[in-house]
């Protein structure tokens, strides 16, 4: 049997809204593990999302064009007279501790989630918040019902917030309904310049964009390491021109060597942005990185991978290429700039279909390869490296048919928290 975690702190007057609303449709906020540059094909995305609570719409009208002229009483809620967490400096301890949840559709199920990663011991939720679920009926036309609920779980919880920003609505086109850059970035701009006002002391860290070195993620068009930059350098000038010590991470780069209209290596991708920067500053605070490990154990060296085809063949398909990424940013004159992982375990994907069958653990060798991750890491990478965000928490809706499942450290279920091995094994290991 696993063991099974029941919360006592859930938001009851959450649930107890929830249960006479309609979940509706399900949208997906978040792009999952893809190490090796294949997932399934994700599920169409609505632009006009249920509303489980009473819609907040502190923006009409016009929208405003420029940083200068946004209206900071329109968006700024009540909530914001709660007291404010501890101010988030640049340098993080070494490591820190985050895990992934997703609280968007079920704010209940999200409430427990957040209850169990602060009883790991862990200190940071990372959670999506897709544009077009926030901005998605019209530039300007804000539902902040999702997202007040989630910033004030947090806060109460007492968890640091790392969100995750992309997923562009229709009206800012950028190939939708993929995720992709918007066709004007000062869009992007406005809409961060609302979402920080609001949330301003209360939201620790973005997270700009997602694995942009695949055409997936990039509007499926060929990724492009300088309109990346662009979309860093906006993003950054928003966020610190209203929070200025809110934490902006750039989006994690999938880890492969595959060259090809659809995707680019990752160490070659990083270098060519370093390029087109010149220098990191007014991009981004920390380098955001993807580590899955594949089949390698957290501590084998890139070249044993790269010489060995079990295991791939090479240097990026395991845990330790985050070193490889670590000299470009030496190189490049990042030595004083943490790196933060922001999606990194193991699979158990039993299913001889599946993309990832081939690399595989069994649910205890996933336990056993995320606390000596961990532990590697902190033996070995302080003190530039910053937060480690596993995946997953798992999702409530996930079933054995989603590849995403078998990522995760729990079972779906409610109330109950059904905890596999990897969840104990971290809860149980030193911080």
């Amino acid at each position: 049997m696993r063991p099974i975690y029941r919360p006592f702190l859930v938001l009851l007057a959450v649930a107890l809204m929830l249960s006479s609303a309609a979940c509706g449709q399900k949208t997906t906020t978040t792009t999952e593990p893809e190490g090796t540059a294949v997932t399934a094909e994700a599920s169409a995305i609505p632009t006009n999302a249920p509303t489980l609570y009473p819609t907040v719409t502190p923006h009409s009208g016009e929208a405003t064009a420029t940083l200068s002229t946004m209206d900071e009483a329109t968006v700024t809620p009540e909530a914001t007279e709660r007291p404010l967490p501890p101010v988030q400096e640049a340098w993080l301890n070494s490591p820190e501790y985050g895990m992934q949840v997703f609280p968007w559709w079920r704010p209940e199920v999200g409430s427990r989630d957040m209850q169990v990663v602060r009883d790991a011991g862990f200190t940071w939720v990372k959670v999506g918040f897709g544009w077009r679920d926030i901005e998605g009926a019209g530039k300007g036309e804000f539902d902040w019902s999702r997202t007040d609920t989630i910033v004030n779980m947090a806060n109460d919880i007492g968890v640091k917030l790392l969100v995750r920003i992309d997923h562009q609505p229709a009206w800012a086109g950028g190939g939708f309904p993929l995720n992709g850059p918007p066709d004007n970035l000062q869009d992007l701009a406005d809409f961060l310049t609302a979402l920080v006002t609001r949330y301003k002391g209360r939201i620790q860290a973005y997270q700009i964009w997602n694995e942009p070195n695949l055409a997936r993620e990039w509007g499926g068009q060929t990724p492009d390491p300088a309109a990346f930059a662009d979309l860093l350098a906006v993003s950054y000038e928003a966020i610190k021109s209203i929070d200025s010590h809110a934490l902006v991470i750039s989006g994690g780069l999938s880890p492969t060597g595959t060259w090809d209209d659809q995707t680019r290596p990752d160490d070659w991708y990083l270098e060519t942005l370093y390029i087109n920067m010149g220098s990191s500053t007014g991009y981004f605070d920390l380098l955001g990185l993807h580590a899955p490990g594949f089949k390698a154990a957290p501590e084998m060296d890139p070249a044993d991978v790269a010489a060995d085809s079990n295991y791939g063949g090479q240097r990026a398909f395991c845990f330790r290429h985050i070193e490889d990424m670590r000299k470009i940013m030496v190189q490049y004159g990042d030595e004083n700039k943490q790196v933060a992982i922001l999606e990194f375990g193991w699979t158990s994907d039993p299913r001889p279909d599946s993309t990832y069958y081939w690399h595989a653990v069994s649910e205890e060798t996933k336990a056993d390869y995320l606390v000596r991750a961990y532990q590697y890491a902190k033996a070995n990478w302080s003190p530039w490296i910053g937060l480690m965000s596993l995946i997953y928490i798992v999702d409530p809706d996930w079933t054995e048919a989603n590849e995403q499942y078998w990522w995760a450290i729990s079972d779906p279920g409610y109330p109950d928290f059904i905890a596999r091995p990897a969840y104990e094994a971290l809860k149980a290991m030193a911080k």
